[in-house]
């Protein structure tokens, strides 16, 4: 089924007399996914100030020429997929980046811990040591390490402009179930911020797809709102971040929903759940890495902790996917080779919804953290961090585009590929 405003794809068939035009010799990433999938979705995980990563991601895709038409996000991720299914085009880029800009300030009058070094030591270049040599090395992860603390204390005291900001009363102070007595921080600016940088008309119009996901406070269930079902509103997409106990639960339509990361921060099985099923290529960007080394400290044990908490098993995920639709085509080819009159008409109606010839190509670009981030890197908003994360998203990219023959299709026998440019050029990563 088509929304309306998309492009129509070729349903690429299992035996074709010729190759596709799109699998030419020289084709690029852009191409070859245009030509070959019937879905194109960016899938994009929760991970706080991490996010800015996902904008590079998006920056790179957008130059190559490659258009998702479904969005997919929890959390941060969730906010970053509604200013981009939220805007034209050729606007998109510089949406996130006003966005980025503007939550990368604090809220307060104040540069974050002590203002004035915070500022000089900004100001610094990096390399301000000895050029190539271990001292100027040191030097700029300590000053990184500094304007990390710094950022992530400025974030705890007083919050980021156009996102959160600290409540003038402890919520100790309450017992009323409200939400000045069950967060610390007041999101009013992020409905302000997502009101005038997202167009929920275009979202709302079908021109493309958007999907978010919350937790139910009552249920404890996991609930996907998405723009084929749902008229979507900033609420929406505050309640996918709505992370407790830092911010209040949001209600939509008398129910109250948390941040979706709280049981799954990843919405890729949800994306490759979708029905009808199709020829799917899905960018899977996450900001926490589920391998790591061995902590050598209690910060180091702090950091670990929320990398594999927040990572959702994204692998595991994916390889189940890939098994029940390795299972999907089998049963098929079972069915084809037995003969559809083989089986009771009962058997076969309920067999039906298990029949799957689809294809999915899963490209996965996860964020590394560097060597001077620690446990409070989600919240360390700050502008030299910010820039640094969009920086290696927009590499990874690069570095993944650089790649055409991640983006052909699997065979129907295959069904199920995935590709990580970081785990087929794997560098262990550095430690303190």
């Amino acid at each position: 089924m088509n929304t309306p405003g998309r492009r129509s794809r070729p349903r690429r068939r299992a035996e074709a007399a010729a190759p596709a035009p799109s699998l030419r010799a020289g084709a690029t990433p852009a191409e070859i996914a245009a030509g070959c999938y019937e879905k194109i979705a960016l899938v994009l995980q929760g991970g706080g100030a991490l996010g800015g990563y996902q904008a590079g991601v998006y920056e790179a895709l957008h130059g190559a020429g490659l258009r998702p038409d479904w969005f997919a996000g929890v959390s941060i991720g969730a906010i970053n997929a509604a200013i981009l299914a939220g805007n034209e085009e050729g606007v998109r880029v510089e949406r996130l980046r006003t966005f980025w800009d503007t939550i990368s300030r604090p809220a307060g009058p104040f540069g974050g811990s002590l203002p004035w070094l915070n500022q000089l030591v900004e100001a610094l270049p990096l390399g301000a040591g000895t050029a190539g040599t271990p001292f100027g090395t040191a030097f700029d992860e300590a000053r990184l390490a500094w304007l990390g603390a710094a950022s992530a204390v400025g974030a705890l005291l007083q919050g980021q402009q156009g996102f959160f900001q600290s409540r003038t009363l402890s919520p100790f102070l309450f017992r009323d179930g409200s939400a000045a007595a069950t967060s610390f921080y007041d999101v009013a600016p992020l409905k302000q911020t997502l009101e005038r940088l997202v167009d929920f008309d275009r979202i709302n119009s079908g021109a493309t797809r958007l999907s978010v996901g919350a937790v139910n406070v009552r249920t404890g269930n996991v609930v996907y709102f998405d723009s084929r079902q749902t008229v979507l509103r900033a609420e929406h997409i505050m309640a996918s971040g709505a992370l407790p106990p830092a911010f209040p639960a949001v209600e939509i339509d008398g129910e109250h929903y948390w941040d979706g990361g709280v049981v799954s921060n990843t919405p890729l099985q949800y994306v490759l759940s979708d029905l009808p099923r199709a020829d799917t290529l899905a960018l899977q960007v996450d900001l926490w890495s589920a391998s790591g080394t061995l902590p050598q400290t209690v910060f180091d044990v702090l950091e670990r902790q929320k990398d594999i908490q927040y990572s959702s098993r994204t692998r595991l995920g994916t390889d189940t996917m890939a098994r029940l639709q390795k299972l999907r085509a089998a049963l098929r080819e079972l069915i084809d080779r037995a003969g559809a009159d083989a089986l009771p008409a009962a058997t076969m109606e309920h067999l039906q919804p298990w029949i799957c010839d689809r294809v999915y190509n899963i490209i996965h670009l996860i964020y590394r953290a560097k060597p001077h981030e620690e446990q409070y890197k989600d919240y360390a908003f700050g502008p030299i961090a910010m820039r640094d994360h969009w920086q290696s998203g927009f590499d990874d990219m690069c570095r993944t585009l650089a790649h055409a023959e991640y983006f052909v299709p699997p065979s129907r026998e295959q069904t199920v590929v995935t590709h990580d440019v970081h785990r087929d050029e794997f560098v262990p990563r550095r430690r303190r």
